[in-house]
């Protein structure tokens, strides 16, 4: 039901031709990375926190973690990853497939920093064997971003 939604939304914005199904899972940034082709460091995961009774998302490079201090700094609470079981509900896609595209409605979105080492970034369209190639523009717009951020380090030399 995700991917269909974030086909959906995409195909609004006229970019879900562009989305890649894999027959391999892309659950995870290791096997997105493998399914792509790509280091792990160009998958951009998003990562969902608990902002109150709702969700915030952040679309970050591979190889970042959250910096707690960093992310308290910009958004005054500590960073607090949504439990799997509550993600699907509150954000609209269930783990594994978790984009910023097709979401529910009053979630704040995100891009970190740690994206901008690349020219593009491959982000899931809603399933756990899809995502879509973006350079970093296409993803602010298509994403509905609020802004870019720097509330994550990168741990790996990708």
């Amino acid at each position: 039901m995700s991917a269909e939604r974030a086909r959906a939304y995409l195909e609004k914005l006229g970019a879900a031709h562009r989305i890649k199904t894999y027959d391999e899972s892309t659950a995870t940034v290791e096997l997105a990375a493998k399914a792509a082709g790509v280091i792990p460091a160009r998958i951009a995961k998003t990562l969902c926190f608990k902002m109150g009774e709702g969700a915030l998302l952040v679309v970050a490079a591979g190889d970042a973690r959250v910096d707690n201090k960093k992310f308290k700094a910009r958004f005054g609470t500590k960073a607090s990853m949504l439990p799997p079981e509550e993600v699907e509900r509150l954000v609209g896609h269930s783990v594994g497939g978790v984009c910023p595209f097709g979401i529910n409605e009053g979630i704040s979105v995100y891009l970190d920093d740690s994206l901008k080492r690349f020219e593009t970034v491959l982000p899931a369209a809603g399933s756990a064997n899809n995502c879509i190639e973006l350079n970093l523009e296409e993803l602010f717009e298509l994403s509905g971003a609020e802004d870019w951020v720097d509330v994550c380090k990168t741990i790996a030399n990708n």
